[in-house]
C-alpha cells in the first residue's frame, strides 16, 4: 500500500508528524518519559471514582460541580472556569477561538513539543522565540516579537522540558508590554511542584483584575496523579472562556474524570505530601547531577533537563539500556521526569556513565 495521503489533506497538516507521547515501558522499566506522578492514587480519590458508575449516560457537559469547587478556590464566578480533558486540550480550544491563517502565535523554544502542532492546526504560525542559555524564557525577546499578527502568546512556567520559571516581577513587566486584545496563556502545569517564592502564580495575576487577556492553566495530570483521566482546568474572562467553550468537543470530560478531580481537592492536603516527596527527590538529584559535572537547569518541575545536544540519541539509549525510559529530544537535550526513589539512584548511576562519553566542553557539561 503506498504511503501517499489517498484524500485532499491540507498541506501543513499533512507535513506535521503526530504527537510523540513519551516512550513506554515494560514490565522491568521505570516510565521517566512523561512526568507523571510515581505514586498510586489515594484510595479515597480511586473510591470516589469507581462510585461513578453510569457510564451509559453522558457526563455533565460543563463538568458543573468541578467548575464551582474550582471557582470558590480562585474567588471567581463558576463561567470564569473552564474544565477540558487537560490543560493541553483546552489550548487546543483557545489556539482554533483566537488564531488562524495569517495571524502569529509567539511562544519560547524549547517547550512544550504540542504547542507547534496546535497553532499549525489552527492554520495559524508559530513564532518561536529562542531560550536564554539558561534554559529560560527570553521575555524581552518574546515582546519584541509580538506584531499586529500576533494573536496569542504563550508563557510555560516551570517551562517543560527545562524546568527554569518566570518569576512574578519579569511576568508583570513583560505583560505590560502586550497589548491588550492579545490572548495570553500562564501555562502552569507543573505550579504545585514550585518552592521558588518569587515564581509568578497565575492566581495573583488573576487576583489583580488588571490584566483580562491573561488566562491561566492547570491540570489533574501531574501533582495529583491523574494523567490517565484528561482533566485539567482553565480560569480567565469568561468571555475568552466561552470562546474555548464554542470550539471544544462537546462531552469530552468524563464523569470519572470530574468525580476524581473533586475527591483530590478534598484530599488535598494528602497529595501535596506526596509532592513535596517528589520535590526533595528532584532537589537531591539536581544536586548529584551537578556533582558529577552536569550543568543542570535551576528546574522547579518533577523533572530535569540534560542538554545533551548532538549526543541526545546515545545518550538516551544508554539509561533505556539501564531500564529508565527517558524523553529525548534529538539535537537538543533528554527530559527525566523524577520518579521512584529506586528510578532516582539509577539515573545518578547512568548519568555518571554518560557525562563521562562527553568532551571537556560539552553545553552539557558544568563550566569548571
Amino acid at each position: 500500500m503506498s504511503d501517499d495521503i489517498p484524500v485532499r489533506v491540507r498541506p501543513e497538516i499533512a507535513a506535521l508528524p503526530p504527537y510523540k507521547q513519551g516512550k513506554q515501558a515494560g514490565a522491568d522499566a521505570f516510565k521517566l518519559s512523561s512526568n507523571e506522578n510515581p505514586f498510586d492514587p489515594l484510595p479515597s480519590v480511586l473510591d470516589a471514582m469507581q462510585q461513578q458508575t453510569a457510564i451509559n449516560r453522558y457526563p455533565d457537559a460543563t463538568a458543573s460541580r468541578l467548575r464551582h469547587a474550582l471557582a470558590e478556590r480562585y474567588g471567581v464566578g463558576p463561567d470564569d472556569v473552564h474544565i477540558g480533558s487537560g490543560s493541553v486540550a483546552i489550548i487546543a480550544q483557545l489556539m482554533l477561538a483566537a488564531a488562524g491563517p495569517g495571524d502569529e502565535v509567539v511562544y519560547a523554544w524549547r517547550s512544550f513539543e504540542a504547542y507547534p502542532g496546535l497553532v499549525l492546526i489552527a492554520g495559524a504560525t508559530p513564532v518561536e522565540v529562542p531560550l536564554l542559555p539558561d534554559a529560560r524564557h527570553d521575555l524581552d525577546a518574546m515582546a519584541a516579537a509580538i506584531t499586529p499578527r500576533t494573536r496569542a502568546v504563550i508563557v510555560c512556567t516551570p517551562n517543560n522540558p527545562t524546568g527554569p520559571i518566570v518569576t512574578q516581577a519579569e511576568f508583570d513587566a513583560f505583560i505590560e508590554k502586550v497589548p491588550a486584545d492579545t490572548l495570553v496563556l500562564l501555562d502552569e502545569a507543573y505550579a504545585e511542584f514550585v518552592t521558588d517564592p518569587d515564581a509568578v502564580d497565575g492566581r495573583r495575576v488573576l487576583a489583580s483584575g488588571r490584566h483580562p487577556n491573561v488566562v491561566v492553566l492547570r491540570t489533574f495530570s501531574k501533582a495529583y496523579g491523574l494523567a490517565g483521566l484528561r482533566v485539567g482546568y482553565a480560569v480567565g474572562h469568561r468571555r475568552i472562556l466561552d470562546a474555548a467553550r464554542s470550539t471544544a468537543i462537546p462531552l469530552s470530560v468524563t464523569a470519572q474524570a470530574e468525580e476524581a478531580a473533586l475527591a483530590s481537592l478534598d484530599a488535598e492536603a494528602d497529595l501535596l505530601d506526596r509532592v513535596s516527596t517528589i520535590v526533595e527527590r528532584r532537589d537531591d538529584l539536581v544536586a548529584r547531577l551537578r556533582a558529577q559535572g552536569w550543568s543542570i537547569p535551576q528546574t522547579q518541575g518533577n523533572f530535569v533537563w540534560l542538554a545533551t545536544g548532538a549526543e541526545t540519541t546515545d545518550a538516551a539509549a544508554a539509561f533505556e539500556a539501564a531500564g529508565l525510559i527517558v524523553r529525548p529530544f534529538a539535537g537538543d537535550g533528554i527530559r527525566i521526569s523524577v520518579g521512584e526513589s529506586t528510578a532516582v539512584e539509577n539515573v545518578v548511576r547512568i548519568a555518571a556513565s554518560v557525562i563521562d562519553t562527553l568532551q571537556a566542553e560539552h553545553p552539557a557539561r558544568a563550566i569548571a
